[in-house]
């Protein structure tokens, strides 16, 4: 679906436009015509297609918890669907929110109509925030939520489709806590660039494996803050 949306809008998977497309990032969002990208609910449901896509696999780990405690607890099918619904009805409310953000940063001219970041200082600023984050106590928190999902389910029990769906809820809020940056850097690298929202995505599945997510939150950090850095002084480093 993403592919399909990307390339009927004259892009390719690295967010590079055609000449079609090229003419569409430079239209006024307030001219009298109809444009999807310059519409709430077009871009809310670009946005949902963007959180199931990215946000499936990441939950793998959590519903293989949830499954593990079917056979060892008093875990039931119906609470496994609740955790389901749960956890993609607080994505649902981020992608809603995230349609508003991108409104207004169109019409405030920081993004164009493809979604792509106007000024590379902007995209400076939003990749050094999102890698700062990565070093708070907010962040360490979240995740350990979302990378130890048998130990938020252990502490918060309930059964049942009710429970399922509170608990869904719950880990839901701690993963957008968790994940909302990748996210928003959509904004820096352009939200229909799939090579971007894929690496974005490639590294939300990182810091849940178990074995190494707790080792790369932080250097990923480090990376994107040279990131921003290197976003940054682009035209020195290109013209040296």
């Amino acid at each position: 679906m993403m592919i399909t949306m990307s390339t009927s809008m004259g892009l390719d998977v690295l967010g590079r436009p055609d000449a079609m497309a090229e003419a569409m990032r430079r239209m006024d969002p307030r001219m009298d015509m109809k444009m999807p990208m310059a519409e709430f609910w077009p871009l809310a449901m670009m946005w949902a297609a963007m959180m199931a896509a990215m946000m499936l696999p990441t939950l793998v780990p959590t519903l293989r918890a949830y499954e593990d405690l079917i056979a060892s607890a008093n875990g039931t099918r119906s609470g496994w669907l609740g955790v389901l619904l749960g956890y993609f009805a607080v994505w649902i409310m981020a992608a809603l929110a995230l349609a508003g953000v991108q409104l207004a940063l169109l019409f405030g001219g920081v993004i164009d109509m493809l979604g792509i970041a106007t000024s590379r200082w902007f995209a400076a600023g939003l990749l050094l925030a999102v890698g700062l984050f990565q070093f708070t106590r907010t962040k360490e928190i979240c995740h350990g939520v979302c990378h130890a999902p048998a130990m938020y389910f252990l502490g918060h029990w309930r059964t049942g489709f009710s429970g399922g769906l509170r608990m869904g809820l719950g880990l839901g809020v701690f993963c957008v806590g968790c994940c909302w940056g990748f996210m928003a850097l959509g904004f820096a690298g352009g939200v229909m660039n799939l090579a971007w929202m894929g690496l974005a995505t490639f590294f939300m599945i990182l810091e849940k494996l178990p074995q190494i997510g707790h080792y790369i939150t932080k250097p990923m950090g480090f990376a994107l803050i040279l990131g921003a850095g290197v976003v940054a002084g682009w035209p020195i480093i290109a013209g040296g």
